[in-house]
């Protein structure tokens, strides 16, 4: 048998190639199924991770959030984020968090305010131990302000009389140096008495006798610099008593003049209205 010639076998091999070349684009579609099932797979996945929620974190968020946007935060308000988003929501939000913003302002002032108490009150004392005055003047923070307490008995004054000592003015120097340190705080002078009643030309009452003092005090502190918008005077004779009358030594703790910086006077310096 003759074998084939070259023409033929050229024709058969032009068969054979178009054939293997056929079979091989048929199969590509597997690569394109391929790829869709891993991509497939994929968003199952994320879809998976993303459902997997913790809940007890979720809870803890939950309930931080409805605590900060809650109307506890604020007496007497509406919650700060209603359902639905408008307008008077948005003015809702700015005035809680103006309100916040203004209670910060505040608490800081008090804060700042108790540390200049303090640091008053520490000079104050200090100064009363080295001049041996720890026995005439008391100081104490109260919620009125910083109340500077000076017994008049041989420091200020004499039995009956509103005028102040050679001796009282090193201490009342130190209390106006002091109390001009900071400005911002309006001053009360206050006069008090024991119950002893008293009756002379000049005094007819305690109720003068008293004022007289506190009033005494103010022209000396004014001389010494402190502004006297920031001052008043009073004299409550002896309404006021902080120690029983019973007693010689109880009524010489009465016999006082009281020198309070007040709390919240501003930053004028003008005493509060």
């Amino acid at each position: 048998m003759r074998p084939p010639s070259s023409r033929r076998r050229r024709q058969q091999q032009r068969r054979g190639d178009t054939g293997e070349h056929g079979g091989s684009s048929s199969e590509r579609w597997l690569l394109t199924y391929a790829d869709m099932i891993t991509l497939l797979l994929a968003l199952f996945v994320v879809l998976f991770s993303i459902s997997a929620v913790n809940v007890s974190k979720f809870k803890t968020l939950k309930e931080t959030l409805e605590q900060a946007f809650s109307p506890h935060i604020l007496s007497g308000g509406g919650s700060i984020v209603p359902n639905g988003g408008s307008e008077a929501t948005n003015h809702q939000a700015a005035a809680a968090i103006a309100a916040l913003t203004a209670q910060k302002a505040h608490s800081a002032t008090l804060q700042t305010e108790e540390d200049q108490f303090r640091h008053l009150k520490e000079k104050l004392d200090a100064y009363a131990r080295q001049h041996g005055f720890s026995e005439a003047i008391e100081t104490t923070i109260a919620r009125r302000g910083l109340i500077i307490r000076l017994l008049t008995d041989h420091v200020l004054f004499a039995s009956g009389s509103a005028v102040l000592k050679p001796e009282a003015a090193p201490l009342l120097a130190e209390i106006s140096h002091l109390v001009n340190l900071d400005r911002s705080h309006a001053i009360s002078v206050e006069g008090n008495t024991d119950d002893v009643p008293i009756s002379t030309s000049q005094f007819p009452s305690n109720w003068e006798l008293s004022v007289a003092r506190a009033t005494g005090v103010v022209r000396y502190m004014i001389g010494r610099g402190v502004a006297a918008s920031r001052l008043e005077a009073s004299g409550v004779a002896g309404e006021r008593p902080i120690a029983s009358n019973s007693s010689e030594s109880g009524r010489s703790r009465n016999r006082r003049v009281e020198i309070a910086l007040l709390r919240g006077s501003g930053s004028e310096g003008g005493l509060p209205r």
